[in-house]
């Protein structure tokens, strides 16, 4: 059957992993728990293959589970505290499979068809990006999609790299003394190698003096974030950098170290600033040296 008509297969397991969530099901016994284990399993290992289906299937589950999460949270709750509980609990289950799918790609498979698919994936993740963390619920579900969102980035940066450099654009030319920046924000929670951190490092060198201060802060948080994110996921690299100058990425730390020099006008600037400039000289041996 899988052979014969793959795309109905597919299809027919996709549309069996969301009959079976607990928003659907009620909450989970030991046998109910099994087959979504199986379902999970399926799904994982038939992404390698049908990558695009399976992503578009469950975006399409992760949205319309949310849908049911928000009218069941902001609602008059006439179904009660199970029901909240049995639609986090669906919510955890997507987005684990998710993670999950898109970490069992091998990297640099993303091919051109799949481009749509991730923009409306990245669409949903955001939601759960952009959320204040003093609700212990929705920190459980802001740190999984964190980790979604950093294994889509992996193979799909571009698409993450866009929305970010999109909205730097768009704060640029905004006159709102609060903007929203929370995709911003999406610079914390990605994948960076160190030819992707000076991409990101130059496109807020161009930004930067363009954007409000409250942008600046969520900016100069995010990519001292980024930084430390690049030392704990390539560390080679970074013990490469201790022995072999990268001029190109002494020069963007360099341009933006002086940058935030001239941003830090007062002594609550320099605050906020120097963490970063810190970081930016540590990857910068050269620096240091000229600094010292």
């Amino acid at each position: 059957m899988g052979t014969q008509k793959p795309v109905e297969w597919v299809s027919a397991l996709i549309t069996r992993f969301e009959e079976q969530l607990p928003c659907c099901t009620g909450p989970q016994n030991t046998r109910s728990r099994v087959n979504e284990e199986q379902n999970k399993k399926c799904l994982i290992q038939i992404s390698r293959h049908r990558f695009s289906l399976v992503i578009s299937g469950l975006t399409k589950i992760l949205q319309r589970v949310n849908e049911m999460f928000l009218s069941v949270v902001s609602g008059p709750r006439p179904h009660g505290p199970d029901m909240e509980r049995n639609c986090y609990e669906s919510l955890l289950i997507v987005l684990d499979t998710l993670e999950k799918c898109l970490s069992n790609q091998p990297k640099d498979a993303a091919r051109f068809d799949e481009a749509m698919n991730v923009k409306l994936l990245l669409r949903e993740i955001c939601q759960f990006i952009d959320v204040p963390n003093d609700n212990p619920t929705v920190l459980q579900l802001k740190n999984l999609a964190s980790r979604v969102l950093f294994a889509l980035s992996l193979n799909f940066f571009n698409a993450v790299f866009n929305r970010i450099s999109g909205r730097l654009q768009e704060l640029s030319a905004c006159n709102e003394e609060n903007p929203d920046c929370s995709d911003i924000e999406l610079i914390q929670h990605i994948n960076v190698d160190v030819d992707r951190l000076i991409r990101l490092l130059n496109e807020s060198i161009q930004k930067f003096r363009l954007l409000k201060k409250s942008a600046h802060l969520v900016l100069i948080t995010s990519l001292e974030k980024a930084i430390w994110n690049w030392m704990d996921t390539y560390p080679h690299e970074f013990a490469d950098l201790q022995k072999r100058h990268n001029e190109e990425l002494a020069k963007c730390c360099e341009g933006l170290f002086d940058i935030l020099d001239s941003f830090a006008d007062n002594k609550k600037g320099r605050a906020a600033v120097w963490p970063l400039q810190m970081m930016l000289l540590i990857l910068s041996p050269v620096s240091i040296m000229l600094f010292v």
